[in-house]
């Protein structure tokens, strides 16, 4: 049997080793991002924001407000399945945050997004970030007057709740607005 138009066997093994390389380049593995930010100011903005006041692996929440702030006004608030909309409930969470956070303007916030166990990791990076911009806007439109609300997703990289029962899956369908200390 011929192949390539009469170059037979060696032809078609020469093509095979010259489109390998080709091929592993762009059908090797790729490293996953664990996170993507939106809306901040420059990179470096968020990413600082990051690392200030997200919670450590063991679990502890970061200080300076945040305590304060989510049993004053909640911190989180939790989306339908598969969906961005903020639920009426989503809204009074909302709209006691930024009475909260006009009382005290000085303090920097985050919006992180976060999704359930369920769906691709890349759908559920956009997920949590389509969460966390819902929020971000909500704030923004009902008054809340900062320069940048930085945002990040983090899919379905830190569940609340880890399990399959449909009760702790809505627990990890959120979105967390977390307080830093006020800038000196």
């Amino acid at each position: 049997m011929r192949l390539c138009g009469g170059f037979g066997r060696a032809g078609a093994l020469m093509g095979a080793v010259l489109l390998s390389p080709l091929l592993t380049a762009c059908l090797g593995p790729t490293s996953q991002p664990q996170e993507y930010s939106l809306g901040a100011a420059a990179s470096g903005d968020a990413e600082a924001l990051v690392a200030e006041t997200s919670p450590k692996v063991d679990g502890t929440a970061p200080k300076g407000g945040s305590d304060q702030f989510a049993t004053s006004a909640g911190d989180v608030v939790y989306f339908d399945g598969d969906s961005s909309e903020l639920s009426p409930a989503a809204k009074a969470t909302l709209r006691k945050q930024v009475r909260w956070l006009r009382q005290h303007p000085r303090h920097r916030i985050l919006v992180e997004g976060h999704a359930d166990e369920w769906g691709g990791a890349q759908h559920n990076l956009m997920l949590g970030a389509e969460r966390a911009v819902a929020v971000k806007t909500y704030l923004e439109n009902n008054g809340l007057r900062t320069a940048s609300i930085p945002t990040i997703s983090y899919g379905r990289e830190r569940l609340a709740a880890d399990c399959s029962a449909q009760s702790c899956r809505a627990r990890n369908r959120r979105a967390r607005t977390i307080v830093t200390p006020p800038l000196r």
